[in-house]
């Protein structure tokens, strides 16, 4: 409950992208386009590997759940960010805020579990090639994936249901474009000594584990390569593993400098430029550096296209 003197808050102000106002119909246009093409790469992608039957292999299974994630991520934060700008600031009911807060989370870590779940594919691919169609199965691949899913919402359900239950009284302003984890526990006039203290130990669960994962299966990767005899052979497994390993090294770069920093107000104001990377950036960066860099994706795009435009010259 709240003192006399407080009034409980019900909305949140996010004050979004102060000293940008005269800015901000170039950044209206900016994340506008960025989420349409955000939207329509990741959504391609989705039906590419839906559709197209010599896509529907492992990779890109994981690949089209990687893209569902990115959609839902930044259709969680990008409409209310393009709201803030227009209007030079937002207001969220306070439940509005931590249903926000628990869409973000969910679909940002997840991501997590996916790209490790996407290593371990590339160790079987590359480290164990003739075992490989029988160790990763169409029904292992879906386990990885539910329990990828299973896991970040328990993860994040367990935080969620503590952040609800704290007071708010008095100040209800964040200088963020979304609700996220520091700025509302912030706001919160409860003791959150041990919110914090589970929100690390679920931070090592969900980034630390599956990074170090990653990191351990990429060295049995490169010292596969290595011993390989064929340089077309080496340039071949490299090539499989670039994209993936591109989209980890900028995800977890942005993920581990926004949360791993000093929270003081110069870092949060920095942090909040930096979320803009992971929040639109790394989205942005799947479906290019896939499509760019991935054959079968280009020959699935190819063929996709011409199927399209025969069947309107048909008619």
């Amino acid at each position: 409950m709240c003192e006399e003197n407080q009034t409980q808050v019900t909305q949140i102000r996010l004050l979004g992208f102060r000293g940008l106002h005269k800015y901000k119909i170039l950044l209206f246009i900016v994340f506008l386009l960025t989420y349409i093409f955000i939207l329509a790469g990741n959504l391609l992608i989705i039906l590419l590997v839906t559709t197209i039957d010599h896509l529907k292999t492992p990779m890109f299974y994981f690949l089209k759940h990687l893209s569902t994630a990115d959609v839902l991520l930044t259709t969680s934060v990008v409409p209310v960010m393009l709201d803030i700008i227009f209007v030079e600031e937002g207001i969220l009911s306070l439940w509005g805020c931590m249903i926000q807060l628990y869409l973000f989370g969910i679909c940002g870590f997840v991501q997590c579990f996916l790209l490790a779940v996407m290593s371990y594919d590339r160790y079987l691919a590359i480290c164990h090639p003739l075992r490989y169609s029988s160790l990763m199965s169409p029904y292992l691949c879906l386990q990885l994936v539910l329990i990828s899913w299973l896991l970040i919402n328990v993860a994040m359900s367990s935080e969620f249901i503590i952040v609800t239950q704290y007071n708010y009284c008095g100040l209800n302003s964040i200088d963020h474009f979304f609700c996220d984890f520091g700025p509302i526990v912030a706001l919160a006039t409860s003791d959150t000594s041990p919110l914090l203290l589970q929100d690390f130990i679920v931070s090592i669960f969900v980034m630390f584990f599956p990074f170090a994962f990653i990191i351990v299966t990429y060295c049995c990767i490169f010292f596969t390569i290595l011993k390989m005899s064929s340089a077309y052979g080496k340039r071949k497994a490299f090539s499989t593993c670039s994209s993936h390993l591109i989209i980890v090294c900028v995800y977890y770069g942005t993920l581990m400098t926004v949360y791993m920093v000093s929270t003081d107000e110069s870092a949060s104001n920095i942090n909040k430029y930096i979320s803009l990377l992971y929040t639109v950036g790394t989205p942005l960066m799947n479906p290019i550096i896939y499509s760019l860099r991935n054959k079968e994706i280009r020959r699935a795009m190819q063929k996709m296209v011409s199927h399209i435009y025969s069947n309107g010259w048909k008619r």
